[in-house]
């Protein structure tokens, strides 16, 4: 009697062992398919912004080695897409550009346009790895954490790399934070980018766009280190077409 309650025990220990192993492996890895549920939603977040005018305001300022700004570069743009155009822009104030020290680049523009406001959508999703990094509240919403990168660094091409808080009740991607890349540099060129985060609200109650970027960072070129501040803020959301409305297709199941 003795014997078989010991059995039973032991059982039930290794059982226990067994949830709890499962559990763990869980929470590590995060909720199955995430990178694609993640995608399906952003495409839906895209879709929509490409229904939006919004105005696109830039600042970038340099910084002496005392913390003194020494010049700065600013431009505002209205930013809209339609199905004959795709993106054009409409420039608001004209660029000012006081900047000495760096010089911005058509990587720089480029970034501005695609990578600060990035949205890992169902074409982006297979260029990346996920991994989960745990839970955390951001702005009132339980969110999941992961690191994104791309799988592989193609000189020809930008790509985002670092966070996203993304909230758990609907897969919305709420803030990023991390960089364009690859850096480039060559024997003739160094072209350095700096380490942001990008902020998104709610608009009409239903997507999330970005609002604001910023950076604060110093980049470290051959000729010594240089601080830099960015600011691009994207606002006065509008839909730009009354008639217009937003359907979506039945999204993919996940794989069983």
């Amino acid at each position: 009697m003795r014997y078989e309650r010991s059995l039973r025990n032991t059982a039930l220990i290794v059982a226990s062992v067994f949830v709890y192993s499962a559990w763990c492996a869980k929470a590590t890895e995060g909720p199955d398919h995430l990178l694609k549920r993640i995608a399906q939603r952003e495409a839906q977040n895209a879709f929509a912004r490409n229904n939006y005018t919004y105005r696109q305001t830039v600042t970038v300022a340099e910084f002496s080695d005392r913390g003194l700004r020494t010049g700065q570069y600013r431009e505002v743009r209205d930013v809209t897409f339609s199905p004959e155009k795709g993106r054009y822009e409409t420039i608001v104030e004209q660029p000012r550009n006081t900047l000495k020290r760096i010089k911005l680049t058509e990587q720089d523009f480029a970034d501005i346009r695609n990578i600060q406001p990035f949205l890992l959508t169902n074409a982006q999703a297979p260029l990346y790895t996920l991994k989960f990094k745990g839970e955390e509240t951001m702005d009132g919403s339980n969110c999941y954490v992961v690191w994104i990168e791309p799988k592989q660094i193609l000189s020809s091409q930008r790509f985002f790399q670092g966070l996203l808080w993304v909230r758990q009740s609907d897969f919305t991607v709420v803030r990023s934070e991390g960089q364009a890349v690859p850096p480039i540099e060559t024997l003739k060129e160094q072209n350095l980018f700096p380490h942001f985060t990008t902020l998104r609200r709610e608009v009409d109650e239903k997507w999330f766009f970005p609002v604001e970027t910023y950076a604060d960072d110093t980049l470290y070129f051959r000729s010594g280190p240089q601080r830099m501040r960015v600011v691009i803020r994207y606002s006065d959301y509008k839909r730009f077409r009354s008639d217009s409305v937003i359907r979506f297709s039945e999204p993919d199941k996940p794989d069983q």
